[in-house]
């Protein structure tokens, strides 16, 4: 039995399903300052069926044993599932960009702990 979607992920997960089919993800946990977003855990993980929602990810996340504030996802590639050594690599490459540019947060979907959509703004200093 599929669960209803109760956030702004589920939602998320469920219309990247219907457009890409089964697909691998890419994550980063970030830990969320007042004027800072910084890596934290990274992972992928491959989505088969759109049944994930919110609680089982957030259950998934207690394993990293970090804490964070929110996350950011990203499609490993637009050819929906890829080989557990493409999507190393491919996160690899992403961290790496992440730890530069952190902008790079917008590029993906970003989500609060609860699940909901954030979006990231530059801080203008004077």
């Amino acid at each position: 039995m599929t669960l209803p979607a109760e956030t702004d992920f589920d939602d998320w997960i469920i219309a990247t399903h219907a457009e890409a089919g089964d697909f691998t993800m890419l994550f980063v946990l970030l830990g969320i300052g007042e004027s800072t977003v910084e890596p934290r855990r990274a992972a992928w993980l491959h989505v088969l069926g759109n049944e994930t929602r919110w609680p089982e990810m957030k259950r998934l996340f207690i394993g990293a044993g970090v804490a964070w504030d929110g996350v950011v996802f990203y499609r490993a590639g637009r050819e929906g599932l890829v080989p557990d050594d493409t999507a190393r690599a491919r996160l690899a490459a992403l961290t790496a960009k992440l730890h530069e540019d952190r902008s790079l947060v917008r590029d993906g979907y970003f989500f609060n702990a609860d699940g909901l959509t954030l979006q990231l703004e530059e801080v203008r200093r004077h």
